[in-house]
This record gives C-alpha cells, sequence and structure tokens, in this order.
C-alpha cells in the first residue's frame, strides 16, 4: 500500500468523561470530506490515551472536543504530552464549550485554535489546511 505524505492526517478526541460526541464526528466527517485522514478514538479518552494515538497515527493535527468543563485540566496535560512525546510540532485545536476567560491561558499552553459554538466546518477545514502547510513549509 502507497500513503500520499501530503495528506493531511488528524486525530479527533473525547477527552475525559464527556460521553457526547456527536459533534465531534461532524468535524472528524467534514475533514475526511475535505481529503484528509480523520482518526477517530471515540469517547472518555485519558491524555495519555490520546498522546499515545497521535505518536502511533503520526498525525499531523490533534483536534479535541470537549464539553464537560475539565478543558483546564486535561488539554494543558495532552499539550505537554505531545511536548514530552517529541510532537511539539503537531497542530492542537479545540472545540466545544469552552470559556472565553480560559482561552488565552489555553493558547499559552500550546492550544493553536478554539473553535466554539457557532463555527463553521468550512472554516474549520480551511484553518487545518492553512496550518498544515505553513509547518510543513517551515519544516526542515
Amino acid at each position: 500500500m502507497t500513503t500520499n505524505v501530503d495528506v493531511i492526517r488528524v486525530l479527533v478526541a473525547k477527552p475525559g468523561l464527556d460521553g457526547h460526541d456527536r459533534g465531534a464526528k461532524i468535524i472528524a466527517r467534514a475533514l475526511r470530506d475535505a481529503g484528509m485522514e480523520v482518526v477517530y478514538t471515540g469517547i472518555r479518552q485519558t491524555p495519555q490515551m490520546i498522546v499515545e494515538a497521535a505518536l502511533q497515527e503520526d498525525v499531523d493535527v490533534v483536534g479535541l472536543s470537549i464539553l464537560s468543563g475539565a478543558h483546564m485540566e486535561l488539554f494543558p496535560q495532552i499539550a505537554e504530552g505531545l511536548r514530552e512525546a517529541g510532537l511539539g510540532d503537531v497542530v492542537l485545536v479545540a472545540g466545544g464549550i469552552i470559556p472565553q476567560q480560559d482561552r488565552d491561558a489555553l493558547h499559552k499552553l500550546g492550544v493553536d485554535r478554539i473553535f466554539g459554538p457557532g463555527a463553521t466546518l468550512k472554516e474549520i477545514v480551511e484553518f487545518v489546511e492553512s496550518v498544515v502547510a505553513e509547518r510543513r513549509r517551515a519544516a526542515p
């Protein structure tokens, strides 16, 4: 089997105890329909499970979806885990219910972009495509 190295590989994950995954599945389908390879881990993933899956799947992007309010506990663990695993160049995006007052702190911790309610699928796809292209151009 041959693989296309230009294809963007995305891991979509639901960290924590949040069991609602409709939004994550919609995003995964939109990214897939845009020509990306998408791996969906399913619900109730630990930060360690997400980092391990990102490492095993050799992804360009990790997309986190959360509605539970545990983002300030879980996202920093995931960002740090990615860096420790040598995946600091992986794009980290988040979506779900994340209050505005938490967004700056999450950006400082390594979340590249946060999409809230009302973000369009087109906006998300275009962001992923552009940021991955930018990082690939900057890579040695």
